[in-house]
């Protein structure tokens, strides 16, 4: 709606019902889920059984909560340590492409951003194979002239971790760019002019200056390799991520411990997602 043109209040009423109507759509699927998980029922479905907090906490089959589920566990545990290699690993790199794009003219810059950007552009599932491919074919051909074998390029958690890093980096380029754009560079002449050394100005000056957008880029890296689905299923070995185990566990049917685990993701990703919000506003 354009604000500054007049609207009756017909159309007032219908704009507001669209986008009432709208939201609704989007949290109806989130509240079903929300809900079922509290379903004193083995079926995450109509009819209402019953409140319980056994697909929490419960420890009898065949109410075994999520807290007891040691596959989930484990793979929560291994969506952590991915989500902190690739969180570090885009937030390093996204902050060293910043500087490079945003400090410094060479040729060939247009043509090396636009290659920064086409994971955005490129399906999950196709980078995924694509990088499966070229690593296997690397790893072949490494074994075959050494004759040692190169667990880091099969398939693993090693892969899933670059797999990942091979796009949210691109996120983490673009909100620290952002932030270091609006940086004043006589900031950093003065503390020149003022005996320190180049690397201790950007220490001291630019770096605490592009903290809440590392930080923040850091939040969305972690968010995003937690729900990431399509590339890690490409490259994932025997520790599979949490949305690999849902995912293996729904093929076996669905049960309200796989309602727990998502209201349990809803509400970090909501907190994580808030703190993102308050670091960028800082």
């Amino acid at each position: 709606m354009i604000t500054t043109i007049p609207q009756n209040s017909a159309f007032k009423w219908s704009y507001r019902l669209y986008v009432a109507l709208f939201f609704f759509y989007l949290a109806l699927p989130l509240a079903t889920v929300c809900v079922f998980a509290f379903n004193d029922s083995v079926f995450p479905s109509l009819p209402w059984e019953g409140f319980t907090w056994a697909w929490f906490f419960g420890d009898q089959a065949p109410y075994i909560g999520v807290f007891h589920e040691r596959p989930i566990l484990r793979s929560v545990v291994t969506s952590g340590v991915v989500a902190f290699w690739v969180a570090a690993l885009s937030v390093f790199v996204g902050t060293c492409n910043a500087f490079l794009f945003v400090r410094h003219d060479f040729r060939g810059k247009g043509f090396l951003y636009i290659l920064m950007l086409l994971p955005l552009i490129i399906p999950g599932i196709i980078l995924g194979i694509s990088i499966l491919v070229f690593t296997s074919n690397v790893a072949n051909t490494l074994e075959d002239a050494t004759g040692l074998w190169f667990d880091g390029l099969r398939p693993g958690i090693i892969l899933v971790i670059l797999g990942q890093f091979s796009f949210i980096t691109t996120f983490a380029t673009l909100v620290i760019s952002a932030r270091l754009q609006k940086f004043d560079p006589g900031l950093e002449e003065a503390a020149l002019n003022l005996g320190a050394t180049p690397w201790g100005a950007i220490r001291q000056i630019t770096l605490p200056f592009l903290f809440p957008a590392m930080a923040a880029a850091a939040v969305v890296a972690v968010l995003m390799s937690f729900e990431n689905f399509n590339t890690t299923l490409m490259l994932v070995g025997s520790d599979a991520p949490l949305t690999i185990t849902m995912f293996d566990r729904l093929k076996l049917g669905s049960t309200p411990v796989l309602n727990a685990v998502s209201l349990l993701l809803i509400v970090g990703s909501a907190i994580l997602g808030l703190a993102s919000l308050l670091l960028q506003k800082k």
